[in-house]
């Protein structure tokens, strides 16, 4: 699945991801791909820069820990994060349930 694809939802399962606890970059990066069953493989200029606006917006923060001897970037929820992350699952029930009634199964 392209990038492109996720276009108004990436912010939403990244925080999904990060539900679990803090994670480093690449690790969020594999996380994505394990749950989604390796159809989100994106790019690390398409996560970072993601990460990045989310930690501006509030919904993330992040600090540096030193793993395996290298610098790594960790990321988790804020409490507004939390709160984000609950009006973008209902956001996305309401949608899924909208686009359902149009692309689900053809009427009988």
């Amino acid at each position: 699945m392209k990038a492109q694809a996720l276009h108004g939802h990436l912010d939403a399962l990244l925080l999904a991801v990060l539900e679990g606890g803090a994670l480093h970059g690449y690790a969020i990066i594999e996380a994505l791909k394990f749950r989604s069953g390796g159809s989100l493989d994106l790019p690390t200029g398409t996560v970072y820069p993601a990460m990045r606006r989310l930690e501006r917006a509030g919904y993330v923060e992040s600090a540096w820990s030193t793993v395996n001897g290298r610098e790594r970037r960790t990321y988790q929820l804020t409490k507004a994060g939390h709160g984000a992350l609950a009006g973008e699952r209902e956001s996305w029930q309401e949608f899924s349930t909208t686009v359902s009634r149009f692309l689900g199964a053809a009427p009988a």
